[in-house]
């Protein structure tokens, strides 16, 4: 099959990981920035253009910088037009980068979260406190990626001027629950086709809370328990996504989730795990394109 990786930056570890996975299983693979693609909208005949030629593939793997969702979608979307298959569909993509969007359909469906609230108003601030349960608590900023714009207010004063601030900068926000058991970690799910092919514990770095690996978080194998792996498997499926990266608190209460990532990086949880994950995402990739494939001939 011909695969394409929508990608602004080849060399990235998933990038390249993803490539490679791909020519050992005999497919030819090709990075496209997505962001130096263009699309003929026009009716029944779309296609998307890169460097002067249309792009002529059997599926992709999106990799849409946050940054970049509107227009990195767009072209995703142009490929759905075009009957190609998406390894990671625009919709779901979009509805994962809306923080509260993604919490409300979690919540809808029964997914373990922790306590939540979201308010507009300054004027609003001493209920929402009291609605995610006092302090500690955590701010975060809906737009925010890889921990940037997550804070731990630790006494009412300090959340009250957090959320103040980021109001007055007319950013949009949500309060939840300090999850202080889980002891600044998390436990990332990678899914892939509906299971959990690999799983690790992210440590915070001493003195932090959040367990990010881009700020110094520490990663390691881990058994995740069922009620884990379920959490994780719904929390996708519910997003629509087919890839993703599920990040779970263990609290008093059990599993909760703390968001669902549709382009999680791969070289933590690789080498963390020793788990080919690239190949899995290959494989899942050539039963269902393949399946479509054989379906589209069956119409000819």
């Amino acid at each position: 099959m011909r695969i394409a990786i929508l990608s602004r930056r080849p060399s990235l570890y998933s990038t390249m990981r993803l490539k490679e996975a791909g020519k050992n299983r005999g497919h030819e693979m090709f990075i496209v920035d997505y962001l130096r693609c263009y699309m003929d909208i026009t009716s029944r005949r779309p296609q998307v253009i890169y460097q002067g030629e249309p792009l002529k593939v059997d599926a992709i793997i999106p990799r849409i910088g946050a940054s970049n969702t509107f227009y990195g979608t767009a072209v995703v979307r142009q490929f759905e037009m075009m009957g190609v298959f998406v390894a990671n569909e625009s919709q779901a993509i979009s509805r994962s980068r809306d923080k509260l969007r993604s919490l409300q359909l979690l919540a809808r469906d029964g997914v373990g979260l922790p306590v939540t609230g979201c308010a507009h108003s300054t004027k609003d601030i001493d209920g929402v406190i009291s609605l995610a349960g006092g302090t500690p608590l955590v701010v975060k900023l809906i737009e925010g990626t890889q921990g940037v714009g997550v804070i731990l207010a630790e006494t009412k004063k300090a959340a009250q001027a957090v959320i103040e601030a980021f109001r007055g900068l007319d950013a949009n926000i949500l309060v939840q629950e300090y999850i202080k058991e889980a002891g600044g970690s998390d436990v990332r799910c990678f899914v892939v086709g509906g299971k959990v092919v690999a799983s690790m514990k992210r440590q915070a770095a001493p003195g932090e809370f959040r367990s990010n690996l881009h700020r110094g978080g520490s990663a390691e194998k881990v058994k995740i328990t069922p009620e884990e792996r379920s959490t994780a498997v719904r929390a996708a499926r519910t997003m629509g996504l087919n890839i993703s990266g599920v990040d779970v608190l263990r609290s008093n209460h059990g599993a909760v989730v703390m968001e669902v990532n549709s382009s999680p990086g791969l070289e933590g949880i690789e080498k963390s795990t020793g788990v080919d994950v690239a190949a899995k995402i290959i494989e899942f990739i050539e039963k269902n394109a393949k399946a479509g494939l054989q379906r589209d001939k069956g119409k000819g």
